[in-house]
């Protein structure tokens, strides 16, 4: 770990979670595991710039009438309120000041011939922590610390109590981890114990959805990069189950479990995803941290080796994957879940992994975790921002997603003793009601079909017709460019806003209503989505989702026909700023700062010139911003040809979202003029 004066973070929006709520991170032990020791060298290395450090029993002390004297001869009901009390100040306090809590307490007393601890937790520790780091000291250790300990006054404990007391803490804890959302890591002292905690504060503090996607796409976005050719077809892979008939995590746990030095013989993960986590980010941070309590970095390579080895490639993805390496116009990208070291090593073995690379994670120093969510962002940002064709391959529900943004999916399926026994029901709903369109192949050829063959067509990989429709060179027609000419709902939109008969008021409406609709039926998908907490109906917090990076987002109304549509537009993203520009250089510098994202909405696009005018002046301000032009109507030949198609044809972060593509060449004058007939102006000239 680079050295850093005071360890300086690097701090987004300081301590704050992307639920608005601190970073609050608990240390806990039993007592004399050595946390208090832990928690002062932490403020020595970190300094207080960033972080407050607490002694829990000292923030009691602080607030209770008579200090801890007094509190200990409380009665246990009115111990938890204070208890409660002081972790709701510690709360409030990095609330207010953005700092980083980090508090170390206890979970549970327990003593010695006693049938079960006493926990001291409180239902409010658990909404207040983000994190918890347990410091899993050995017990023969603790026991020398608590007897050499002399500041301290504590009751005689057998080395078998401790080992018994520590097990049960860390059981609980994780337990209760999972049902609260809190990320969960055990730590065991060394001497490199202070650069391990260290680095697990240094990913707590920085990494967050937002974060994770963000890393995804860098290194999506240097495999396009990076390319010998420009890529005109992409293959995206799902690995485990997909590419193999094996699921390296299990036969990782399984590898490990029967290591002799392994006293904890639990399948975490399944136990992890079973619970109330699911498979949500949160859970995927959490299954790296497992991997990195059971396994040191050293431990951790030998066994993804051996996982290697233990894992077989399908044949003909082995065959199907040669071929297309041939070819430098198309690219593949294995994006999983599971654990990238396992899948590098297995291409590697194939003689693939110069032409193939693994986007995955499995350590904190990858940066990364891979959900579903992940998997389709990588699928739309190849189609929309690298303007490359995509093939996508998966056999679960967590390709869904994936699958859906493909230009081409395929659902691989394998025996039925060991495939998905909710992929059915779920594929089913995706194809009648997502707007999927896949196809299977069968791997092996004997195994029992998904659905039916007429609901999902059945293909071989290794059909020459197939590959070659991969590698023939072909263009995906005007790029970037996304209309709904002939789809149902825009031709009844379209109807009051073609009828001569409105105007004013009615027509604005009309407008409105179709910006709100380009906006969630097109830009969700152009742009993204991302996921933030929302309050449940039922009391608990659920899982929402909003345009991504929508609080950096501008909506620019186009003067003055711009503005009904660019308001529907902000219905639908309520977060983003909005502003009126009748010409560029009423979009300034201090508009444009900190914005990912410029949606330029206008009524009709005639020959482009007006939109060209504000992509240009926006792009001299900030050459690398997205910029997504919204119309009613364009007019095909504006984006066929002209400058307009020319900065289309040239800018990768430049599209076009229409609610009708028209041949029509006429433009609009005075009574027939889109701007006068939506403000009532049609008599002024």
């Amino acid at each position: 770990m680079a050295h850093h004066p005071k360890d300086k973070f690097a701090m987004t929006d300081r301590g704050a979670r992307e639920n608005g709520k601190p970073t609050i991170i608990g240390i806990y032990g039993i007592p004399g595991s050595g946390k208090s020791f832990l928690l002062k060298q932490l403020e020595r290395k970190l300094g207080c710039q960033d972080f407050e450090f607490y002694e829990g029993s000292e923030v009691i002390a602080s607030l209770v009438p008579g200090g801890l004297d007094t509190f200990k001869k409380m009665p246990e009901l009115q111990k938890e309120q204070w208890r409660q009390l002081a972790i709701d100040k510690i709360g409030k306090t990095c609330g207010s000041s953005g700092r980083v809590g980090i508090v170390a307490g206890h979970f549970m007393f327990w003593t010695e011939g006693e049938g079960k601890g006493r926990p001291v937790y409180t239902d409010n520790d658990l909404r207040t922590f983000s994190h918890i780091i347990y410091l899993d000291t050995p017990a023969d250790l603790t026991f020398q610390q608590r007897a050499n300990d002399k500041g301290r006054s504590r009751p005689l404990c057998s080395l078998e109590h401790l080992q018994d007391w520590q097990t049960e803490e860390k059981k609980q804890l994780r337990s209760l981890c999972y049902q609260h959302g809190i990320l969960f890591s055990i730590v065991t002292p060394t001497p490199m114990i202070l650069n391990r905690i260290l680095t697990l504060l240094r990913d707590f503090v920085q990494h967050s959805e937002e974060f994770n996607l963000s890393s995804a796409e860098r290194q999506l976005d240097e495999l396009v990069i990076t390319s010998p050719a420009k890529l005109h077809t992409m293959l995206v892979l799902d690995a485990d189950r997909t590419m193999s008939s094996e699921d390296s995590g299990r036969l990782f746990w399984d590898l490990l479990s029967n290591d002799p030095q392994t006293t904890d013989k639990e399948y975490h993960l399944k136990t992890l995803f079973s619970s109330p986590l699911g498979y949500s980010y949160t859970a995927f941070r959490q299954a790296t941290l497992l991997y990195e309590d059971f396994a040191d970095d050293s431990k951790f390579a030998k066994l993804c080796d051996e996982t290697a080895v233990a894992i077989a490639m399908y044949p003909e993805f082995v065959a199907l994957l040669r071929q297309i390496a041939e070819h430098d116009h198309v690219g593949a990208v294995v994006i999983t879940c599971g654990l990238r070291r396992v899948w590098e090593t297995i291409l590697d073995r194939e003689g693939l992994s110069g032409k193939i690379k693994v986007i995955g994670g499995g350590r904190t120093i990858d940066g990364i975790v891979v959900t579903a969510a992940v998997k389709a962002a990588m699928v739309s940002r190849l189609k929309y921002y690298h303007n490359v064709r995509v093939l996508a391959f998966g056999d679960s529900v967590l390709d869904l997603p994936m699958l859906c943004q493909a230009d081409e999916a395929i659902v691989v399926v394998g025996d039925t003793k060991t495939r998905s026994k909710i992929m059915d029901g779920a594929l089913l709903d995706a194809i009648e009601n997502g707007g999927l369109s896949a196809r299977q192949v069968l791997l092996p050829s004997n195994v029992s079909a998904r659905l039916n063959t007429t609901i999902l067509p059945a293909l071989q990989l290794t059909n020459p017709g197939f590959i070659n429709s991969i590698i023939q060179q072909r263009s995906r027609g005007l790029p970037r460019i996304f209309h709904a000419t002939k789809r149902n709902a825009a031709k009844q939109l379209m109807t009051p806003m073609r009828d001569a008969r409105v105007s004013g008021p009615a027509l604005r409406e009309a407008h409105r209503r179709a910006g709100w609709y380009l906006a969630t039926e097109f830009l969700t998908n152009f742009i993204g989505v991302e996921e933030y907490s929302i309050p449940h109906v039922q009391g608990n917090e659920t899982t929402g989702y909003r345009l991504r990076n929508e609080k950096s987002t501008l909506i620019v109304a186009l003067m003055r026909g711009g503005e009904p549509m660019a308001l529907g537009v902000n219905d639908a993203f309520p977060s983003a700023m909005f502003l009126h520009a009748k010409n560029p250089e009423d979009v300034k510098l201090v508009h444009v700062s900190q914005k990912k994202t410029i949606i330029l909405v206008d009524s009709v696009i005639n020959s482009g010139k007006t939109v060209v005018d504000f992509v240009r002046h926006i792009r001299d301000i900030n050459s690398s911003i997205r910029i997504t032009v919204v119309a009613g109507v364009v007019q095909a030949q504006a984006v066929s040809e002209g400058s307009l198609a020319q900065e289309i044809d040239s800018r990768p972060n430049l599209g076009i979202v229409a609610l009708r593509l028209s041949q029509n060449k006429f433009t609009g004058r005075g009574t027939t003029d889109t701007g006068n007939r939506l403000f009532n102006s049609t008599h002024i000239p």
